[in-house]
């Protein structure tokens, strides 16, 4: 409880004069020794921040300014992106003004390859310098993306990746402790015990996919919880809808549902709010605090996860801006700053980590607000 607490503290940012959650990780962040006197701490603490200020000024100084940065998330309008993305809420767009790069958010209404294609063929066509892209589909989108690379600009992948055609992804959470942790949640609200079922977004989405393997190798866990199906709402309300609706009518003892989109899970608690199923079918998944705030007020949901999105996009749009100046590769091991975020190393597979997922529930959802 402790540490959940000191988590919760330590994640607080003020969003619109709120307080949002902020999901990163403060391990990449150095470590301290507990047996040092007092004085020497305090000493060390002083020489290492004056060293992270000088780092920081100088890796600042070094960046390209008037970069032409286009933001194409899998679809515009959506609420979730909407937060990653715009100056208002401090995401990817506040962190390029910052730097002194032209932003851009752009792509298709629908989350699809077909709808968010154009949209990186016009930014290449427009003199992009770097694309920031959360992948509709891990291979549909490599043949335009990996043209961007042979012309010299960076891509760099947040939220959902496609692993051959990028130079970074900004990965919201770890994959594995997203689909396990959600299960996990889950077991705990049923006793470990009954049928389940996850309304998915779209079959090709990348995090979508490995995190639902995860869900699956956790729920060995649990010999008396069940899989009965996974359903795909396509990011889209009303498709999310109908697949949940056909869930209820199709398994008629089903107990739980994960929902690891923001679309998905809102609109499935919709259709659970209601006596039939309010408190009898329970709900997980990644939610806004937003969206969320009535369903967990009248019990349909007790908890939910999620990060700070403005904060992904904010990473990967320092992340952009770093690989587009030259001042990193990519390459695992290699540090930078990320502003308000602090420092980040770069992982395997040219995978930076924004943070751990955080657990909403009745406690504390009314501190947040994105």
């Amino acid at each position: 409880m402790k540490s959940r607490r000191a988590l919760a503290l330590a994640l607080a940012l003020p969003v619109a004069a709120t307080a949002a959650l902020s999901a990163c990780s403060s391990s990449t962040s150095g470590t301290s020794s507990s047996s040092a006197p007092a004085s020497t701490a305090a000493s060390s603490a002083a020489s290492t921040a004056a060293s992270s200020a000088a780092s920081s000024a100088a890796s600042s100084s070094s960046l390209k300014t008037g970069l032409k940065v286009f933001v194409i998330p899998k679809q515009l309008g959506q609420s979730y992106f909407t937060t990653a993305d715009s100056a208002n809420s401090g995401g990817a767009i506040a962190a390029l003004n910052a730097l002194g790069e032209t932003g851009t958010e752009t792509s298709g209404t629908a989350a699809t390859p077909a709808a968010q294609i154009p949209a990186i063929q016009a930014a290449i066509a427009k003199g992009a310098n770097a694309l920031i892209v959360s992948a509709t589909d891990p291979t549909a989108l490599c043949p335009t993306l990996n043209a961007a690379m042979k012309k010299g600009i960076t891509v760099v992948t947040y939220d959902s990746d496609a692993p051959t055609c990028r130079s970074m992804f900004i990965n919201q959470a770890s994959t594995a402790q997203i689909g396990t942790s959600e299960v996990d949640v889950l077991a705990k609200e049923l006793n470990d015990t009954g049928q389940i079922a996850i309304v998915s977004a779209a079959s090709s989405a990348t995090n979508q996919n490995a995190w639902i393997g995860y869900m699956k190798q956790e729920l060995k866990k649990f010999p008396k919880m069940s899989l009965a199906a996974v359903v795909y709402g396509n990011d889209d309300a009303t498709t999310s809808t109908q697949v949940t609706q056909g869930l209820l009518e199709q398994y008629p003892n089903l107990k739980g549902i994960i929902s690891p989109t923001t679309v998905g899970i809102a609109a499935a608690a919709a259709v659970l709010d209601t006596p039939k199923y309010r408190g009898k079918v329970l709900l997980t998944g990644l939610g806004t605090p937003d969206s969320m705030k009535k369903f967990v007020a009248d019990g349909t949901v007790q908890e939910f996860e999620l990060w700070n999105p403005a904060d992904l996009g904010y990473l990967a749009a320092y992340a952009a801006v770093e690989l587009a100046s030259g001042a990193i590769t990519g390459a695992a091991g290699q540090t930078f700053t990320a502003g308000k975020l602090g420092p980040f190393t770069v992982g395997t597979d040219n995978t930076i980590l924004l943070g751990p997922p955080f657990v909403f529930n009745s406690a504390n959802i009314n501190n947040f607000n994105f």
